[in-house]
């Protein structure tokens, strides 16, 4: 699988929902497959808020493989020996892309909390200069998982002749009142931390991580089913010969530790907030009078809809929702409830369901299968 890395500047101004104007900006891209002679095989796919550009593939300074790598490559779901498919940072994002980490040219400073509020629809504005950078019309899917499924809805309604297929998986049009409490009691969590410096850490030479790792571990147990902790780790202790009056340690609270103590090290928290943000933020009906029927009304793109029977974050009645807007709006559309043990994680793993489903929809032509 061909595999390209490109950090891509784009000398030109981004003015954001906030109203705020990026002068210009970066976005951290990466590339697999070929385009061909005509330029009409190219499929985006966008990542949900703690993921990055890299999809695919491992690369050669890590072992770790893409957040996508089960369906994404040569032979894979989305056959990137077929498809020329761009993977990027989002913006507000902390692995390339211009963000809280990157430098504000003003003061020679990381902007920390002082980079603007970022939303969906700013983030596909942004990523519609990737077709202009690569030089095409239009890209054949747009697929993504959670959040990145709210971007593919995105696309699908802000830029209805870019794109010809929609893939929303394990997503929603917007999320509910008990979604976006759990994304503040996290951004909580960080804004507590004593090294968080009201999101001006990094020019104090500080890092939150106790915030950000427990942030990450209140995250991990939404994204995971009851039925996948249990058969995993049940009841386990770390040592059977725990006493019951000793500090006990089972093997699920280790498990948390050591998915919080390696997000923290890796992620920002500035970016956290920003990217949660974002998703309770994502509402496209709001400038329709609430009317999500009304607001589909200007996609062009077929939609591929999605949703996992163990997901209790993005329930089946997220997608559902979707899909009778999408057939009331005369939107060309299917939808899909699929068996997943894995929660809303289920998006990520490959399943012979999943990957027939999604597959069937990319190859198909005007008329859906």
């Amino acid at each position: 699988m061909k595999t390209c890395n490109e950090k891509i500047f784009f000398d030109l101004p981004l003015t954001l929902e906030s109203g705020s104007i990026l002068p210009s900006f970066e976005l951290m891209v990466e590339t697999y497959g070929e385009l061909n002679s005509v330029k009409d095989n190219a499929v985006l796919v966008c990542h949900a808020f703690s993921g990055n550009h890299h999809a695919a593939g491992e690369k050669s300074e890590e072992t770790k493989a893409g957040w996508w790598d089960q369906m994404v490559g040569d032979g894979k779901t989305i056959d990137t020996s077929k498809y020329f498919v761009v993977s990027l940072n989002n913006l507000g994002g902390c692995h390339g892309s211009s963000g809280p980490i990157s430098v504000d040219p003003t003061t020679n400073l990381p902007f920390g909390a002082a980079f603007p509020a970022v939303s969906v629809q700013d983030w596909v504005s942004a990523q519609k200069h990737l077709l202009d950078h690569f030089k095409i019309d239009s890209w054949e899917m747009v697929a993504g998982g959670s959040l990145g499924g709210m971007q593919a809805l995105q696309w699908a309604i802000s830029f209805p002749d870019k794109l010809k297929k929609a893939a929303i998986i394990a997503s929603s049009s917007k999320i509910s009142s008990q979604n976006i409490a759990l994304n503040e009691v996290a951004r909580e969590m960080i804004r507590k931390d004593e090294n968080f410096f009201d999101g001006n850490y990094l020019a104090k030479g500080s890092k939150p991580k106790q915030g950000l790792k427990a942030a990450r571990m209140l995250g991990h147990i939404t994204y995971l089913s009851e039925s996948n902790m249990s058969k995993r780790f049940g009841r386990k202790l770390q040592n059977p010969e725990t006493r019951i009056d000793a500090k006990v340690s089972y093997e699920v609270e280790n498990y948390l530790q050591y998915k919080g103590e390696q997000f923290a090290e890796t992620f920002d928290a500035n970016s956290y907030i920003l990217m949660t943000k974002a998703m309770d933020t994502f509402d496209p009906a709001k400038d329709f009078g609430q009317d999500l029927v009304e607001c589909f009304k200007q996609i062009q793109a077929k939609l591929f809809i999605a949703s996992f029977n163990s997901d209790w974050l993005f329930p089946k009645e997220y997608g559902k929702d979707i899909q009778i807007s999408a057939v009331k709006a005369g939107v060309r559309s299917s939808y899909v409830e699929l068996e997943g043990e894995y929660g809303h994680d289920s998006f990520l793993f490959h399943s012979d369901n999943y990957s027939a489903s999604l597959q069937n929809f990319l190859e198909s032509n005007d008329e859906l299968s």
